[in-house]
């Protein structure tokens, strides 16, 4: 597995998104966590989780106790870097709100580190932009839990580049991760991916392969990515994450995964080397 760099922190170029796991049509625990520990074994050191990622409003934060006790239950478990976010909520209804008052983030940090279990989280992103709070009170509650070593470093997440250069302003020049959403089908981050890379700030993808229903359509939704895959005999959604890592070396695909199949071919990624001519080919389609 290759490898990358999130602030001071070498990370693999592939990492797990593990909300699959835990949301609606979620797998039984015994396959999530051969998932978590397929991912290890294949050399995944990067797993992104959040408190929101639940169904029921009484097991807030079931993905970050899921992740920890995978994490608990094999050899390599101290290597990978949890990232974690907080300022979304489920209210169980199915719906996502939002919170993004300094008192609710350092409660949410709080609750994360119990369900973690470390001293410290080593990633944490502030989840989503809260438009009932001015954008510069949450992340100066990120920058006091920064400061207080309650996370070793931070990030945000579904930024626009007014609020990366602000957040990176605010946190005194240690933001170290951008988390937007990025695919074959959704594009409109580019700014915000060209700004990361012009800063040297790791920029994870989520959904990099359309989306817990879309990621099987990907080579059918866009030609260009099955027929490059063919001519490669890898599937199309290996093809998609190593077109992304072709674009930056700060860019950290995150793809998500419920089946230990499923993150084993997105972490051969890694190796797969495309040519200018592809790379062209997939950037129009």
């Amino acid at each position: 597995m290759h490898t990358r760099r999130i602030g001071d922190v070498e990370v693999s170029a592939i990492g797990l998104g593990a909300m699959p796991m835990s949301i609606e049509g979620r797998p039984d625990e015994e396959r999530s966590l051969a998932t978590v520990h397929a991912a290890l074994d294949a050399g995944v050191t990067l797993i992104d989780t959040a408190d929101a990622y639940h169904l029921h409003a009484d097991e807030v934060g079931h993905n970050e106790t899921l992740v920890a006790k995978a994490l608990a239950s094999h050899d390599r478990g101290g290597e990978v870097l949890v990232a974690t976010k907080g300022g979304h909520l489920r209210p169980g209804d199915g719906s996502w709100t939002l919170d993004g008052s300094p008192r609710h983030l350092k409660e949410a940090c709080e609750a994360s580190l119990r369900r973690l279990g470390v001293e410290a989280i080593g990633l944490y992103q502030f989840h989503r932009p809260d438009p009932k709070v001015p954008y510069a009170e949450s992340v100066g509650a990120v920058r006091e839990l920064l400061d207080e070593g309650k996370i070793r470093m931070a990030g945000i997440s579904n930024a626009n580049p007014e609020q990366i250069r602000q957040a990176q302003d605010i946190l005194g020049g240690r933001l170290v991760s951008v988390q937007n959403q990025f695919s074959p089908a959704f594009r409109s981050s580019e700014p915000e991916l060209r700004l990361c890379d012009e800063l040297g700030i790791a920029f994870l993808p989520w959904s990099p392969l359309g989306g817990i229903a879309k990621a099987g359509e990907l080579g059918s939704a866009h030609g260009a990515f099955a027929r490059i895959a063919e001519q490669h005999g890898v599937s199309p959604q290996r093809v998609c994450l190593a077109w992304m890592l072709a674009k930056s070396p700060v860019v950290v695909p995150i793809p998500g995964a419920s089946r230990p199949e499923t993150i084993r071919d997105s972490a051969a990624a890694s190796d797969l080397v495309l040519t200018d001519t592809e790379l062209a080919e997939l950037d129009a389609a």
